[in-house]
């Protein structure tokens, strides 16, 4: 099976690509303005059909056995292992993201994300059976919550397709997922992965359409009993506010404004070269971002000195070429948005270092047709400056100083968000102190942005609530049911007198 051939359209329904009813739409390669595919965006009825194609497959995958779903993603695992190198061009086309990063850790990230969830789709846990009254006996059941409805966003398409319907389709559901329209190309792909590996058609469906009208319809839909979303606190609103209307199930990953937190015993080198990775990884537009970096007085200038070092030097070009470190951001409106933060910041900061738009990449490519930003440091910003409270989502960091620890951490928390943040110490006792008061899903100590399949990804406050990845994320797609039966046999129970009659 060729998972690039897109046949006849950009939806994926009961087990077929199809044509979506909606407006003709470009998906563009943000490195050169060229057309990657044309395709024809969902409308309400699209949608209407993968819900009904999701809801017919759900009686007989809810049913199977854990290991019947187990060996489904096993075989999953390996079809997408076979496609590694088109999943990976196909990624760096839509997004523009560089392809070393692409074909290191979105595609192995995905394959292992695969693997794992084979392997917990065995060990749906609960509570041991027992008896808990003393006249009763107590089991727990975990069942399948019905249809999915997600919505994943464009800045890792391929991971954040698997992220929504692995642990969906481990847990006994089935799903309609509905990714960004501008890189919907690798999950469509995965899609036909799923038919490839046996996983009966309809549990996983793709419909590629605009949020007002695709996504707002499969959110709303009566028969979607679950709706998981990840991208901007703002949409996340409107999300929650949808779903809250037919009381469905919610799980939402949304924005962040990851603080990295230095204090004065760091390993400078170490700080310096983790702040270029984490602010820079898949050119800033990632969720969990290294954004603020506070760094305690004695290191400041050393900081700045040395992050504006490794930033002049960061090889931005083509996406295609091994050795480009930075490619173009996702689009031209995108790219725009990220550099009037940064032009509006010029009334109250200092750019010290990027800050324009580039015209030749490293190996003297022609940047100008491309949507490309380059690495900015920002320093000299007040806490509540737009550059330190706003989630830019660009190549863009700011650094603030403080000076003693209460300082910053109170700073590291002063945002509404609470995804992920890191700090740097030598010093146990301050490591653990700044994990335990930092109020983040995720909290680094000595590095920024490593995830792995075992453990979960999730926020606190604006950042949104419930896990993706690991065990725990099974629990936002299963519903837990109480089971008790009698163990006495006696048909009047001591309790009915409290009810009715007398001992």
């Amino acid at each position: 099976m060729d998972l690039t051939d897109f046949g006849a359209g950009a939806q994926y329904i009961a087990g077929r690509p199809t044509r979506g009813s909606g407006e003709p739409f470009q998906v563009v390669n943000p490195a050169d303005g060229s057309v990657v595919e044309q395709v024809a965006l969902a409308g309400t009825d699209d949608v209407d059909a993968a819900v009904a194609a999701a809801k017919a497959a759900l009686p007989g995958w809810s049913s199977a056995t854990p290991g019947a779903r187990s060996e489904a993603l096993t075989r999953l695992a390996a079809v997408l292992t076979d496609a590694c190198g088109d999943l990976a061009r196909v990624e760096t086309a839509q997004t523009g993201k560089p392809v070393k990063l692409a074909t290191e850790f979105d595609v192995p990230g995905t394959i292992d994300n695969a693997a794992f969830f084979a392997g917990a789709a065995r060990n749906l846990e609960g509570k041991a059976a027992g008896e808990y009254s003393g006249d009763h006996t107590s089991y727990v059941r975990r069942e399948a919550i019905g249809v999915v409805g997600s919505i994943s966003p464009w800045n890792y398409p391929l991971q954040m397709a698997a992220w929504k319907i692995l642990p969906a389709i481990a847990a006994g559901n089935t799903i309609v997922l509905k990714p960004a329209e501008l890189t919907p190309l690798t999950s469509l792909m995965f899609a036909g992965a799923c038919t490839a590996a046996g996983i009966p058609d309809g549990v996983v469906n793709v419909v590629t359409g605009a949020g007002r009208t695709a996504g707002e319809h499969l959110v709303g839909h009566p028969d979607v009993a679950m709706v998981s979303f990840t991208g901007s606190t703002g949409v996340g609103k409107r999300v929650a506010e949808l779903a809250t209307a037919s009381v469905k199930r919610t799980h939402l990953e949304l924005g962040g404004k990851a603080p990295f937190v230095v204090f004065d015993d760091a390993d400078l080198d170490a700080a310096v070269h983790g702040a270029v990775a984490a602010s820079l990884i898949n050119g800033g537009q990632d969720c969990t971002a290294a954004t603020r970096a506070y760094v305690q007085r004695p290191l400041y200038d050393a900081f700045v000195a040395g992050v504006a070092e490794l930033f002049a030097a960061i090889r931005i070009g083509d996406p295609l070429n091994p050795r480009t470190d930075l490619g173009p951001l996702v689009s031209y409106a995108h790219r725009d948005r990220v550099a009037g933060f940064v032009e509006r910041a010029r009334g109250y900061a200092t750019v010290v270092t990027g800050g324009r738009v580039p015209e030749k990449g490293h190996d003297g490519s022609d940047l100008t047709r491309g949507a490309y930003y380059p690495p900015t440091l920002i320093t000299g910003a007040a806490q509540d400056s737009e550059v330190v409270q706003g989630e830019i989502f660009g190549p863009v960091l700011v650094v603030l100083p403080f000076d003693g620890d209460d300082e910053g951490l109170r700073l590291a928390n002063d945002t509404p968000y609470g995804l992920a943040a890191s700090a740097w110490t030598s010093n146990v006792h301050r490591s653990l102190r700044a994990t335990r008061e930092i109020a983040a899903g995720c909290v680094w100590v000595n590095d920024h942005i490593p995830i792995i399949s075992e453990m979960p990804h999730g926020g606190y406050k604006a950042s949104g609530y419930g896990k993706d990845m690991s065990q725990y994320s099974l629990d936002e797609y299963t519903q837990v049911k109480h089971v008790m039966f009698d163990t006495t046999a006696v048909a009047r129970k001591d309790w009915h007198r409290t009810v009715f009659g007398d001992r």
